[in-house]
């Protein structure tokens, strides 16, 4: 392959001319901070969630806090490399939409429904409800469309004869 295809490959990706230029920047800062958000709660998990621990309701064995908070560190990692190239990333947001979504829907329904559901974690509802509204609207200015958002973006033939080339 030479010099000039890859460049041109390179630049296809990065390139913000297929939302019409509009900017992706507030997305990806948001999902950032969201990543710290996320890289917080994997602290917490590992260190002050758990039975015997700071905070020990709702019940949780100290190995599955961690466990969780690992996967709070997966996520966070995700949303911090996928920041850097939200433009060819922004599935990811979609994903952590749903997820977040999931979280926030089960965490009130279990307020509300079971009894004696403790109430300690509240507030991480509202932040997660905050940041899943703010994805919907930076991406939804940045040009980008729901399709985009929850459904992989294919490559195109020309991209997947480059992508051989460079093996």
């Amino acid at each position: 392959m030479t010099f000039p295809e890859a460049t041109r490959f390179k630049m296809r990706l990065l390139d913000n001319s297929e939302a019409g230029n509009k900017s992706m920047k507030a997305l990806a800062v948001t999902f950032f901070a969201s990543g710290i958000w996320d890289t917080v709660a994997a602290l917490m998990y590992f260190f002050m969630i758990g039975t015997g621990r700071r905070i020990d309701n709702p019940l949780i064995d100290p190995f599955f806090a961690v466990f969780l908070g690992s996967f709070f560190l997966c996520f966070a990692y995700l949303q911090f490399m996928s920041a850097l190239n939200i433009r060819r990333y922004v599935f990811n947001v979609g994903c952590l939409i749903i997820g977040r979504s999931f979280y926030v829907i089960q965490l009130y329904a279990y307020m509300a429904i079971v009894s004696d559901f403790p109430s300690t974690f509240w507030f991480t509802g509202i932040i997660d409800s905050l940041l899943t509204i703010l994805y919907l609207i930076f991406a939804l200015l940045g040009g980008v469309s729901i399709r985009e958002l929850f459904l992989p973006k294919r490559l195109t033939s020309e991209d997947q004869s480059i992508i051989v080339k460079c093996r």
